[in-house]
């Protein structure tokens, strides 16, 4: 018997991908005591109310599985936010389910609609998960870039790059990392591009209530061509600052929830039970306006003190956690190089904007996430004067 060693060296289907952007940042915010504005999460506790329920729930029970679409009782209080914001209703019994976060749902709507050889279009700057995601089952991301500084998109060209091989179109409004919605007309070009096609759409709209003017919400949900092929995928951890507890949804027409649930109980099956039945006795008393009046003085704050107090460019947002920051006039540094300076040498920790992007962008542009305490955007602020 040979004693040589066998090599079991071993590439996986994802052997190509690095450490996320979300991941770096955030420990080098830690390794050097920096303000962290990169990763989007609230570094404020949700509401009292909330917590209570958890408590109550922890202690009573539920403690075994909840069922595997979801609690029955979150499921339609779910539903029933969905009829009061973009009046529609979708069947609790079989077009809804609960998932591990948002990033879950669309991982399983992926992995629900797309095969060798399909196309799915990609808007750019772009969520980081997507495209992983759309290669892990074969498919392949074609990018179409939002055009920079107002992250709008050109639907000639999306009309060009639109092929019998395209199976799905990814739409995110509001939009991270830009915080930009999508228009009415955006809306309304994209349903007539669809039309008689069996082209499907999965819509995030993780930051659905996190819109600044309450009139501006809109969904694929208020457009019937568009509900009709439509993921649609939320996230509790957004609307509650929860994003620990990683439940998210996703609702869709009984014809393509039918084949998602099939994916979703070989992966998780269910979610947190005592959490599910906490968040449905919160969800009547949320405050959804004072939700977006929260996001909007913390974002008009940051704009403005970012604008009058030091050397950075802020970009307007329209909802979201997030804000782009144009840094051109100060540095010529790519913009993960500045990135890691503001940190390691400002204490100040942001994302850079190209690693949302497939093709090389040199933009000179970050992200600022903030859904921050006030004294923690009052102290990144401060450090970031000394630029």
């Amino acid at each position: 018997m040979s004693d040589s060693t066998v090599n079991m060296s071993f590439n996986g289907n994802l052997s190509h991908v690095k450490e996320t952007i979300f991941s770096k940042m955030s420990a080098l915010a830690q390794a050097h005591q920096a303000i962290n504005l990169s990763q989007g999460f609230p570094d404020f506790n949700p509401d009292p109310e909330l917590l209570e329920r958890v408590q109550h729930y922890h202690q009573k029970g539920p403690h075994q599985y909840a069922p595997m679409p979801g609690d029955l009782g979150f499921r339609k209080r779910l539903v029933e936010l969905s009829e009061k914001t973009f009046d529609h209703v979708y069947r609790v019994e079989s077009e809804i389910c609960i998932t591990a976060g948002a990033t879950q749902a669309l991982g399983t709507a992926i992995a629900t609609a797309i095969r060798e050889g399909d196309e799915v279009i990609v808007f750019s700057p772009a969520y980081d998960s997507y495209f992983p995601m759309i290669e892990l089952y074969g498919g392949t991301p074609i990018t179409i870039k939002l055009q920079h500084p107002n992250y709008s998109v050109d639907w000639e060209q999306v009309k060009r790059l639109l092929s019998h091989r395209t199976k799905m179109i990814i739409v995110n409004s509001p939009h991270n990392p830009s915080g930009k919605l999508w228009s009415e007309s955006d809306f309304l070009k994209l349903q007539e591009l669809v039309a008689g096609s069996k082209i499907l759409i999965l819509a995030d709209e993780v930051y659905e209530h996190l819109v600044f003017d309450p009139q501006e919400k809109r969904s694929v949900r208020q457009f019937p061509e568009l509900r009709n092929r439509s993921f649609v995928v939320g996230s509790l951890g957004k609307t509650a600052h929860v994003t620990g507890w990683k439940i998210g949804y996703c609702m869709a027409p009984e014809y393509l929830m039918k084949e998602f649930k099939k994916v979703h109980q070989y992966q998780v099956f269910s979610i947190n039970h005592p959490l599910q039945k906490a968040l449905a006795d919160y969800l009547p008393q949320l405050d959804l306006d004072g939700l977006s009046q929260l996001f909007k003085t913390k974002h008009d704050w940051l704009y403005q003190n970012l604008l009058e107090r030091t050397r950075l460019k802020p970009l307007k947002s329209d909802g979201t956690y997030f804000m782009l920051v144009d840094y051109s006039e100060i540095s010529d540094a790519p913009e993960l190089e500045f990135a890691e300076r503001l940190t390691t040498e400002y204490g100040v920790a942001t994302i850079p904007l190209s690693p949302f992007y497939r093709d090389p962008v040199d933009h000179k542009v970050l992200r600022f996430c903030f859904a921050k305490n006030n004294e923690t955007l009052e102290e990144g602020v401060s450090r970031l004067t000394k630029l």
